[in-house]
């Protein structure tokens, strides 16, 4: 089976509507059954059996507890251009014609490595990366504050996932903890000095991604129950530890100081890898890592691991890692997106839901039932914190109507809207204008120029088509718009 042109165009960016089928299909399969989706593969199920089997583990929620959101439209571009200076918009235009069609797409992801680093800092890094230096990602979250967006996901963009980098794995460790103290420690603390309500500041996170915390990290997690593999998994294992527990130490410092917060105020996120990565060694190391940061006990989770929904066994591995808690004691924490390696899993005909449709009915199934449970449960909830990791319009709605009327409650200081810096920046202008949301996120990719650059790389080739339909001529339409009609 084949996917369709315009699943692989969206996917990744979670692009396009809910339509009104799927809508119907939310309403009529209301989360009855207490489980996550199918236990067996998408592809040898009947299509309506598939539909209904969309609901998730947790508590049950009633039908009227689902928002109807299939009237509402994604916002126009316009008014967020608006705040944005001249400079900023020549880079955006740059970004429009890079995207117009197919061809100037693929001739962009062609020429790109061989674009000298400073021509791309001039013209687009600013747009989607936080910086080379931690004063630059500093001044990068002030910038965030002054559109409304108290906090950041920290990602040091250094990685080597085909182990053919000879990085310095420890400068990487170093590095990503003195980001904790020097960016997100005084970017929170500024902040909560002068909240009215400490639980308005959403939490300051640091991504970790495997691939850059080991030596052959393809081999390592591919191995990673293999005996023979031991000293190089407890090294993979270690460097997560070492950075996750200076976010525990922090958390249990400041909860401290502010008694009253009900979320974090750091949080450890555990980045996902390539599918046969994923089930070989990510998914373990998130539960030693839950198990060791997240105990139940604990008033707050200092951990989150990333599930992609676009997996068709994403359903039955988090019921499993939910009972896996449940049994063992200790909080998950989750990061949900839709998926990162549509172009590039081997098997993605077998591992990928088949449709958009049926990705965007599995996230948005699993997404209001975590936030359902954490509304009802607060504190004691097995689902200690969820990140709703999307650039879909109806999803960051859905859950921002969920979360409607539930200001002061643990559950939904603990759920946090997200998105990557320079993305779907229309979405989070509406978010925040228009729905007063605060509980919101920027994803900021950060390191030195070369590395971004690789990054900014991998966004045109995985995100490339999701992009070139968000951008090209109707972004250079929305910019002209802005430049020459009168503000609202």
């Amino acid at each position: 089976m084949s996917l369709r042109p315009q699943y692989l165009a969206s996917l990744k960016l979670g692009k396009g509507i809910i339509s009104r089928p799927q809508i119907r299909v939310l309403r009529t399969y209301p989360f009855l059954s207490a489980r996550f989706v199918s236990q067996s593969s998408i592809h040898n199920r009947p299509a309506a059996a598939t539909m209904g089997a969309h609901v998730v583990s947790g508590t049950d929620a009633s039908p009227s507890s689902l928002p109807l959101i299939d009237d509402v439209q994604p916002p126009s571009s316009v008014q967020y251009l608006k705040t944005l200076s001249k400079r900023e918009l020549f880079s955006l235009g740059v970004i429009g014609v890079a995207t117009l069609n197919k061809y100037f797409l693929n001739l962009m992801i062609a020429v790109f490595p061989y674009v000298p680093v400073l021509f791309i800092k001039l013209l687009v890094s600013s747009l989607y990366c936080g910086g080379d230096t931690v004063q630059e990602v500093r001044e990068c979250g002030k910038r965030l504050q002054e559109r409304g967006i108290s906090n950041m996901m920290l990602s040091l963009t250094i990685e080597d996932a085909e182990g053919t980098k000879n990085i310095d794995i420890n400068h990487i460790v170093q590095e990503t903890i003195t980001s904790v103290h020097e960016v997100l420690k005084p970017n929170i603390l500024q902040q909560l000095e002068t909240a009215v309500d400490v639980n308005d500041v959403a939490p300051g996170y640091i991504a970790l991604k495997p691939s850059a915390l080991c030596t052959n990290p393809a081999k390592v997690l591919s191995n990673f129950k293999n005996p023979e593999w031991k000293q190089q998994r407890d090294e993979l294992v270690s460097n997560c530890s070492a950075i996750t527990k200076v976010v525990y130490d922090l958390n249990q410092d400041l909860l401290k100081k502010y008694p009253t917060r009900k979320s974090p105020f750091f949080v450890a996120t555990i980045d996902a890898e390539k599918y046969n990565l994923q089930v070989s060694g990510v998914y373990e190391l998130q539960r030693i890592l839950f198990e060791k940061f997240n105990p139940r006990e604990s008033p707050i989770v200092s951990c989150i691991g990333t599930w992609q929904l676009y997996l068709t066994d994403s359903g039955k591995e988090l019921e499993q890692e939910y009972e896996r808690a449940e049994k063992e004691g200790y909080k998950l924490g989750l990061k949900l997106v839709r998926g990162a390696y549509i172009h590039s899993e081997l098997n993605r005909d077998l591992i990928i839901q088949p449709t958009k449709n049926d990705s965007d009915i599995n996230y948005n199934t699993i997404m209001s039932k975590v936030i359902n449970d954490l509304l009802v449960k607060g504190a004691k909830s097995t689902y200690g914190h969820l990140v709703v990791a999307s650039h879909n319009y109806h999803s960051q709605m859905l859950a921002t109507k969920l979360l409607e009327g539930k200001d002061g409650s643990a559950g939904k200081a603990n759920v946090v809207l997200a998105q990557l810096l320079g993305m779907a920046d229309n979405v989070t202008y509406d978010l925040i204008r228009n729905h007063h949301v605060k509980n919101i996120v920027k994803y900021v990719p950060w390191g030195p120029p070369i590395e971004t650059k690789d990054y900014l790389l991998r966004r045109l080739q995985e995100n490339g088509d999701a992009v070139r339909s968000d951008n090209g001529f109707p972004l250079l339409q929305a910019i002209y718009k802005s430049l020459f009609t009168k503000a609202a």
